[in-house]
């Protein structure tokens, strides 16, 4: 199993937790654009963009060329599915935790109510 440093784990997250982020992210899904492009639906300014998109861009999530004077963008999903391998190890965890509960459960009614028809 790959190991993911807790480092790129940390900007992935910081990264995703922002719904700004998160919508730009929505919106490179549907393939690359410019930046121009992605400030327009957004009531914030382009340099306010450009900080989200760095910030994306260090966390891996986003990369960005030039194409003449226009800058464009690209959607990089493997950070999201680092971070999602990472949370599916403690979401099985806790699924295991919660199966022995019911077990446990199951098996103090089992015996509690068979103590009662005794």
């Amino acid at each position: 199993m790959v190991t993911i440093s807790s480092e790129h784990l940390d900007r992935t997250f910081a990264a995703l937790a922002d719904p700004t982020r998160r919508a730009i992210l929505e919106h490179l899904s549907q393939g690359p654009t410019t930046v121009g492009e992605l400030a327009d639906p957004f009531r914030i300014s382009r340099p306010a963009i450009s900080k989200h998109l760095r910030v994306l861009e260090r966390a891996g999530l986003v990369q960005r060329r030039q194409d003449g004077r226009l800058s464009r963008c690209a959607l990089d999903a493997t950070p999201m599915k680092n971070a999602a391998d990472w949370v599916e190890r403690y979401r099985r965890y806790w699924e295991q935790q919660l199966d022995a509960l019911a077990r446990y459960l199951e098996h103090e009614e089992n015996t509690n109510g068979n103590a009662d028809h005794d």
